[in-house]
């Protein structure tokens, strides 16, 4: 079912956003610093406005289906994520929060009422609201502090990876020297040959906060290439958000 495609690829691919105002510079050189200096300055970075209201362009290729689609993401920090994917006519909306996953399609007729259960299943591993808010808004998938971290410089970016790395895939955290937001951040493992590279080309300051201009997403697993595209058309911080949802009558409930 495509709209359900399009549901799971918003969820574990951060939104970008584009703008020809107010791009950052990005000369700085990458100096010998501390993981633990690195980790401060990038956690410092965060994010910090109330809500996000943004319009993006998404475009999908994995080598047999090339797709682009309209999404609109609203975001209550920490309390909601809300998307709406439209191609001509709505194709999916959904509703976040830390304890449920709710969607439904027009073009199908059918919904989805569960927890972040849905997202395990669609990922084959664990993911939680927090880490799925960090990836819309360029933060490191996992808490940097939580276990000591190698430091290395590479194409003029601090990477940090843990000492003991995840026993079914190794991950690793590009920082970016000038404001220290994420370059990239790559999941691999090696024993299924699967990768997911998510790249942050590119960053805006707006409103006193670092916010990505451009993302780029590659997939990579035997015999397949996924690559997703986005890029933002308008963006807001602090405005009164409406994430409204509520499921048409006569929908079908679907179980996942």
């Amino acid at each position: 079912m495509k709209s359900l495609k399009y549901f799971a690829l918003f969820l574990i691919i951060f939104t970008s956003c584009k703008s020809n105002k107010n791009l950052m510079d990005t000369d700085n050189i990458a100096k010998e610093m501390s993981a633990k200096k690195v980790i401060r300055k990038h956690i410092s970075s965060d994010f910090d406005k109330e809500s996000v209201d943004a319009k993006l362009k998404a475009n999908f290729n994995d080598g047999k289906i090339k797709q682009n689609i309209s999404v609109n993401l609203k975001m209550i920090k920490d309390e909601v994520i809300w998307l709406k994917g439209t191609k001509f006519i709505n194709v999916f909306k959904a509703k976040i929060t830390p304890t449920s996953v709710k969607f439904y399609s027009p073009i199908a007729k059918v919904y989805f009422d569960g927890n972040f259960e849905l997202l395990k299943d669609l990922l084959g591993v664990d993911i939680n609201f927090n880490q799925l808010q960090n990836l819309f808004l360029g933060q490191s998938l996992i808490n940097l502090k939580e276990d000591k971290q190698n430091i290395d410089i590479e194409n003029n970016s601090y990477v940090l990876s843990p000492e003991n790395q995840q026993q079914l895939f190794d991950i690793f955290f590009f920082i970016n020297p000038s404001h220290f937001k994420l370059d990239k951040q790559s999941v691999v493992n090696s024993l299924k040959e699967q990768r997911l590279d998510i790249l942050y080309s590119s960053y805006n300051f707006i409103d006193n906060v670092y916010f990505p201009s451009e993302i780029k997403i590659i997939a990579k697993e035997p015999k397949k290439v996924t690559n997703i595209d986005f890029v933002l058309k308008s963006v807001e911080f602090n405005t009164d958000v409406d994430v409204s949802f509520s499921i048409p009558k006569g929908y079908k409930q679907i179980k996942l």
